[in-house]
C-alpha cells in the first residue's frame, strides 16, 4: 500500500520505516529540510536500536523516500499518518498546533481520490472529529472545488524509546478508532503482516490482538494505558520509601507482589522516577480532560505529586550521607530518561543537576549516548566525561541515574580507587550490591 507519514520524530519516522520494511511503499514528510536531507543521505536523526538499519535497506529497496514536500506526500499515499509532536502546555493541555498545520495542510492538498487520515499523534479525546473539521477548513482555504473524499482514524502509538523498533514488530495490540468500515478494513490489510507475526521475534506466537473502537475511545486507550503503567511506578516507589523506614527490601516485596497473575511483574521497580516525552504528558493531559469535564483526578494527581518528590530522593540521600554539599562533587551515571536512547526531555536527571547546582555542588556525568554525541544538551553546569572512570575520579559520590547495561560492568575497584568518598547512591536498585560493596563502596539503592 502507498502511505504517507508526516513527522519524522521517534513515532514517525519508526512507523515510516518498519512500514517500508514490510512492503509497503512510504513517504515520510519533514518540513526540517536539513533533517530531509540528512535522512535522505542514509542517517537517522535520533539513536534508536535497529533503526539505522532498516531505514538503509528500506531506502536502498526504493520502498522509503524522504522529502519536504507535503504535496507530493499527500499525493502518494493513500494512508495519511499524521505523527508530529504534541509537547505538553504550561498548564497541562496538549499543544495540538502542529496536528492543526499538518491537518489544514492536508486539506490543501486533497483532491478526489479516498484517502485515510490517521492520528498517529497522541491528541486530546475528541481530536479525531476535529482533525476531520481542520481538514475541511483546509480544503475549502485552498479554493478547491473538488468535495474531499477521507475518514479519520485513530491509531495510537504504544512503542517504547529504546525498543521501539522491536515493538512495532511484537506489537501487543494494535488499536483502530473510527466510524468508517471502509477504513477500518484498510488499516486492517496495511497491519495485516504484523498481524500475523511475519516479521515477529515468535513467528509461532498467536495473532496480535485488533482492537477496533469508536475514535474516542481509541484515544481514551492511550492515555488510560500510560497513566495506568505510571501510576504503578509511582506506588511501587511509595512502597519502597516505605521499606526503607521499615527495614524491608523493595526489590524482595517487588517480586513478590508481581507473582500475582492480577499484578504482573513489569513496571514494579523502584527508582527515582518516571521521565521522558510521554508518561507526564500524557497523565498531565488526561488529567486536564477531566478537569475540563468537572471531574477531579485525585489517584492521577498523586501519582504526579510522588514521582516529582522521588526525583529527589537521590538529593535526599546524598545529604543524609554527606551532610553539607556545597564544595563536593557529585557524579552521575546516565543523563537520558532512559537507557538505550538519546532522549533527555523531562529525564529525572535533569532535576538532580539543577538542585546540586543550587547546593553548590560540582556535577559531573557519563552517558554512554550524551557523552558520545558531543553536544551539551543545553548542560551548561555539568562537566560532561568521557567514560566511567574519569567521572569517579575526584567525586564524593556517584549517583546512578540511568540503568545503562554496560552500567552493571563497571570496573568497581578502580572507581573507589578514584572517588574521593567510595559513595554510590543507586537509584535504580540495577547494580550488583554485593559486587559494588566488594569493590570496598558504599552502596546505597531505593526501599532498600
Amino acid at each position: 500500500m502507498r502511505v504517507c507519514v508526516i513527522g519524522t520524530g521517534y513515532v514517525g519516522l519508526v512507523t515510516g520505516v518498519c512500514l517500508s520494511h514490510i512492503g509497503h511503499d512510504v513517504i515520510c514528510v519533514d518540513n526540517n529540510e536539513e533533517k530531509v536531507k540528512l535522512m535522505q543521505s542514509g542517517q537517522s536523526p535520533i539513536y534508536e536500536p535497529g533503526l539505522s538499519e532498516l531505514m538503509k535497506s528500506s531506502a536502498e529497496s526504493g520502498k522509503l523516500t524522504f522529502t519536504a514536500d507535503l504535496a507530493k506526500g499527500v499525493s502518494h499515499g493513500e494512508i495519511l499518518y499524521i505523527a508530529v509532536g504534541t509537547p505538553p502546555l504550561p498548564t497541562g493541555e496538549s499543544d495540538t498546533r502542529y496536528v492543526e498545520a499538518v491537518a489544514r495542510g492536508i486539506g490543501t492538498h486533497l483532491k478526489d481520490e479516498y484517502k485515510v487520515i490517521v492520528n498517529k499523534s497522541t491528541v486530546p479525546i475528541g481530536s479525531g472529529d476535529w482533525v476531520r473539521m481542520i481538514v475541511l477548513d483546509g480544503n475549502k482555504e485552498s479554493g478547491s472545488t473538488v468535495e474531499p473524499i477521507f475518514d479519520v482514524v485513530s491509531n495510537p502509538e504504544f512503542l517504547r524509546e529504546g525498543s521501539a523498533v522491536y515493538d512495532t514488530f511484537n506489537p501487543d495490540r494494535i488499536v483502530l478508532g473510527g466510524n468508517s468500515e471502509k477504513a477500518i478494513s484498510m488499516m486492517q490489510e496495511l497491519y495485516k503482516p504484523l498481524v500475523t507475526r511475519e516479521f515477529a521475534e515468535d513467528k509461532s506466537a498467536p495473532p496480535v490482538p485488533v482492537v477496533v473502537t469508536d475514535l474516542s475511545s481509541a484515544e481514551m486507550i492511550k492515555y488510560a494505558a500510560n497513566s495506568f503503567l505510571a501510576t504503578k511506578i509511582s506506588f511501587i516507589n511509595e512502597v519502597a520509601n516505605i521499606c526503607d523506614r521499615v527495614g524491608a527490601d523493595v526489590t524482595q516485596v517487588a517480586e513478590g507482589i508481581g507473582l500475582d497473575s492480577r499484578i504482573g511483574g513489569k513496571f514494579l521497580s523502584a527508582g527515582i522516577g518516571w521521565g521522558g516525552s510521554c508518561f507526564p504528558k500524557d497523565v498531565s493531559a488526561l488529567v486536564h480532560t477531566a478537569d475540563d469535564y468537572g471531574y477531579d483526578t485525585e489517584l492521577l494527581k498523586a501519582a504526579i505529586n510522588v514521582n516529582q518528590r522521588q526525583r529527589l530522593l537521590a538529593l535526599e540521600k546524598l545529604q543524609n550521607e554527606l551532610k553539607i554539599l556545597k564544595g563536593k562533587t557529585i557524579g552521575l551515571l546516565g543523563l537520558t530518561f532512559k537507557p538505550d536512547t538519546d532522549d533527555m526531555r523531562d529525564a529525572p536527571a535533569l532535576d538532580l543537576i539543577e538542585q546540586l547546582n543550587r547546593l553548590g555542588a560540582r556535577v559531573k556525568a557519563y552517558d554512554p549516548i550524551v557523552s558520545q554525541s558531543g553536544l551539551s544538551h543545553g548542560l551548561s553546569n555539568v562537566i560532561i566525561e568521557t567514560n566511567a572512570e574519569m567521572l569517579a575520579d575526584g567525586c564524593d559520590a556517584v549517583v546512578l541515574v540511568t540503568d545503562w547495561k554496560e552500567f552493571a560492568k563497571l570496573d568497581f575497584p578502580k572507581m573507589a580507587k578514584l572517588m574521593n568518598n567510595p559513595l554510590v547512591i543507586d537509584g535504580r536498585n540495577f547494580l550488583d550490591r554485593e559486587k559494588v560493596e566488594a569493590a570496598g563502596l558504599r552502596y546505597i539503592g531505593m526501599g532498600r
